[in-house]
């Protein structure tokens, strides 16, 4: 139970700080986008360098930069098909989700060999 609660303030205060520093940029668009998804990565790398260690840790945000590399290869090309030939999204959405399951299995592979 204390570690949701901890979960819960980091993350909450690290979310704040992250929306507080995106505010002061444009466009405001960002700022939701930038609060989010860096502080509360920030947020489980502390607490599993805390729980787990440093090793473990740094296992974790090599995930976490695969899993990004990859979600910006499925966006880049889930853009450029909608865009580009006007398919439908739900099939051109789900489709490209195993482009994203390759790209991020194949960094991992080429990273952990």
């Amino acid at each position: 139970m204390s570690d949701l609660i901890v979960r819960f303030v980091v993350g909450g205060l690290v979310v704040s700080v992250f929306s507080f520093i995106s505010d002061l940029f444009k466009p405001k668009t960002f700022a939701g986008l930038f609060g989010a998804a860096p502080s509360i990565a920030l947020a489980t790398l502390g607490l599993t360098v805390v729980k787990q260690g440093r090793e473990y840790a740094a296992i974790e945000a090599r995930s976490m930069i695969v899993g990004a590399i990859a979600l910006m290869v499925y966006a880049a090309t889930v853009s450029y098909l909608l865009l580009r030939f006007k398919f439908s999204a739900l099939p051109v959405t789900l489709i490209m989700l195993l482009l994203w399951l390759s790209v991020a299995s194949g960094l991992w592979f080429v990273m952990t060999a």
